[in-house]
């Protein structure tokens, strides 16, 4: 079973907390659910979508930070020299911002329809903003 859905537009996707490796960024993001937002496409990263948050702080560190995300894995970048972010990856991905290279927490990791998702992202780079959300299953 799953401990999360990841709703984007009217695509659906299973996840789960990487709970062993990033315990203090599990514990703030679940308890910040459900969590909605938009993704649109990332400038530096590659393939990628991103949730800019700007200020927004879930109080933690690092933790299993990464800065190449393999497709499905999602990380929290928890701010400091660029802004507070999340970051889905669909295909090869190195995390970057204006500010240079960047690695976040690995602390979710989508389990089913990758194909999905990168039809998605190619489609966030091309069409724009798109909803997210991510709710308990």
């Amino acid at each position: 079973m799953s401990d999360l859905r990841i709703i984007i537009g009217e695509n659906e996707f299973r996840a789960r907390f990487e709970s062993e490796k990033s315990p203090d960024t599990c514990k703030a993001f679940r308890s910040a659910l459900p969590f909605v937002s938009k993704i649109i496409h990332v400038r530096w990263s590659g393939e990628a979508v991103w949730i800019p948050l700007g200020d927004l702080q879930f109080g933690v560190g690092y933790e299993d930070a990464t800065s190449y995300p393999a497709p499905g894995q999602i990380i929290l970048f928890p701010g400091g020299i660029s802004e507070t972010e999340i970051l889905i990856a669909y295909g090869p991905t190195c995390f970057a911002s204006k500010a240079g290279q960047l690695a976040g927490n690995h602390f979710l990791t989508i389990e089913d329809n990758l194909d999905v998702l990168a039809e998605l992202g190619r489609g966030t780079l091309w069409s724009g903003a798109k909803d997210i959300q991510f709710v308990a299953p």
